[in-house]
């Protein structure tokens, strides 16, 4: 077991002006109080330009009801990581503008050719954008058979068949449009709010499966994937029962989640209820946004977070093996707060995982109605390592209330210390540095090739190379531990999608090492 570094203080600072990060997200409120309004939006990181710095895509709303993005503020942006904390928006030359009501995003390099490309997930016009290398990517969604027929809000790159080839998940909300204009609130007062997805009906998620030579089937149905109806938000990938083959997590709003265990043969099994993530520990559905997958106590399994709405806590569950989990949420005191973007990460490089969850409910008329609020600030809980979180969110910086939505986590300066940034409706992005004194040591490893899925265990520690992550975005990034007082990596055992199995002793700390399958 690491020691903690007692002395270490998590702190951020929000440098989004001084970098150059302009985006606001058009999320297009009306009066009327379309539903698509409240669910955006997303963001990924990833190193498009492959230079050793990880880059921002942002997904944009358009206008309302037409769906159309008639202006450039609806244009979905792409950042480009100059270094020193300078970004520069190259939406125009790399021609990722979209089109329509863009919601989530997720980065993958889909035909293995060593540029990570980008699908974008939105209402009923999802986009596959292939890298092309040169800074420039190209849209192949006609062409590769990725379909746009439902409301989608995220995606997820994975391996679910052991071919080499990334396939792709798609997470569908409801079925919703823009012609609804359904009441919901209080006809006396005259307050109208979002409605409530009950009024609305369940639909499957999509799975295609790659094909090779940049085409897609939708094997949906084959896989056992289209049984099960909901109204999916996010997807969080990782193998929870350790066979060698990914799982898949889809959060649904105020109806169960969803864990479809990988069978092998191309299908799934949804064993949600039976793991024990499916409702939360009173036995009810949560209204649940983002998830992500990691080992928080440090045995060597990973385990699961969701955000959700006030009142409702931000599930926690500890993974027991053998596709079971046991619900702790009370290891983490959430109940108060709403979320949506939520990721594991090691922020002070103490050797645990924290916890990072955004803020904001989803009604913004809810003061109204309950002792909440619509804007809040962002929320961070230091794991103690002896199964228990602290909230240090306003200690580290976290003080300002705004809707926020999706969020990744990533090392912008190659410094070592997990940074953030968090999307805000109609409000600028936030890029939050991290500045904690005390710091531990730390050490990451950047997988290239097909490397999409590999488990790597350093000690008692477990990451996994996951793009999937927290609300409608995706985090492409090296693995990152944190190693305390320790000086050195004694021994990393890193296996690959192709189950290879690779050995590093006396691995070298406070470097990212490059790696390929040998």
């Amino acid at each position: 077991m690491l020691p903690l570094l007692l002395l270490a203080q998590i702190q951020f600072v929000d440098v989004a002006k001084q970098a150059g990060l302009a985006f606001v997200h058009h999320h297009s409120p009306t009066a009327r109080k379309h539903l698509i309004e409240s669910v955006p939006g997303g963001v990924a990181a990833f190193d498009f330009d492959g230079d050793g710095l990880t880059d921002l895509f942002f997904t944009n709303g358009s206008a309302l009801p037409s769906m159309e993005k008639t202006g450039p503020e609806f244009h979905n942006r792409l950042y480009r990581n100059r270094g020193g904390w300078r970004f520069e928006d190259v939406t125009a030359r790399a021609g990722l503008a979209g089109e329509g009501y863009s919601i989530g995003a997720a980065a993958g390099d889909f035909d293995g050719d060593g540029h990570l490309d980008l699908f974008v997930a939105g209402y009923r016009r999802n986009r596959l954008y292939r890298n092309n290398g040169d800074g420039t990517f190209r849209d192949v969604t006609r062409s590769s058979g990725i379909g746009s027929d439902r409301f989608s809000v995220a995606g997820g790159w994975f391996d679910y068949d052991g071919d080499g080839l990334l396939d792709l998940l798609v997470v569908n909300y409801l079925d919703w449009t823009p012609g609804d204009d359904r009441f919901c609130g209080d006809r006396a007062a005259n307050l109208r709010v979002y409605c409530h997805p009950r009024y609305y009906g369940a639909v499957p998620n999509t799975l295609y499966r790659n094909r090779g030579g940049g085409v897609f089937e939708d094997v949906s149905a084959a896989s056992g994937i289209a049984r099960f109806p909901g109204k999916g938000m996010s997807a969080a990938i990782a193998d929870v029962d350790e066979d060698g083959r990914p799982d898949l997590f889809v959060t649904n709003d105020a109806v169960p989640d969803f864990l479809f265990r990988n069978n092998g043969g191309g299908t799934f099994q949804e064993i949600g209820t039976a793991a024990g993530v499916s409702l939360n520990q009173d036995g009810r559905a949560t209204s649940s946004m983002g998830a992500d997958f990691a080992d928080f106590d440090n045995d060597g399994r990973v385990d699961l977070a969701v955000t959700a709405l006030s009142g409702e806590t931000f599930p926690l569950f500890r993974n027991l093996g053998k596709a079971l989990f046991a619900d702790v949420t009370q290891a983490a005191p959430t109940r108060r707060r709403a979320g949506w973007g939520v990721s594991f990460a090691d922020f002070d490089n103490d050797g645990w995982k924290d916890l990072l969850t955004t803020g904001g409910h989803v009604n913004d008329r809810i003061e109204r109605f309950e002792s909440t609020t619509y804007r809040q600030p962002n929320g961070l809980f230091r794991n103690l390592g002896n199964g228990k979180f602290e909230d240090v969110s306003a200690a580290a910086g976290f003080t300002v209330a705004r809707a926020h939505r999706g969020s990744v986590v990533a090392d912008f300066d190659n410094d070592g210390r997990l940074d953030a940034v968090v999307v805000c409706l109609g409000e600028p992005a936030e890029l939050w540095r991290n500045v904690s004194t005390g710091a531990g040591n730390w050490v990451a490893f950047r997988l290239e090739g097909r490397a999409l899925g590999a488990v790597i265990r350093l000690g008692a520690q477990v990451g996994v190379l996951s793009s999937a992550a927290s609300y409608a975005s995706s985090s492409y990034r090296p693995v990152h531990f944190g190693l305390g007082q320790e000086t050195k990596a004694a021994r990393v055992e890193i296996r690959w999608p192709s189950g290879k199995t690779q050995v590093l002793e006396n691995v070298g700390i406070n470097r990212v090492h490059r790696l390929r399958e040998p």
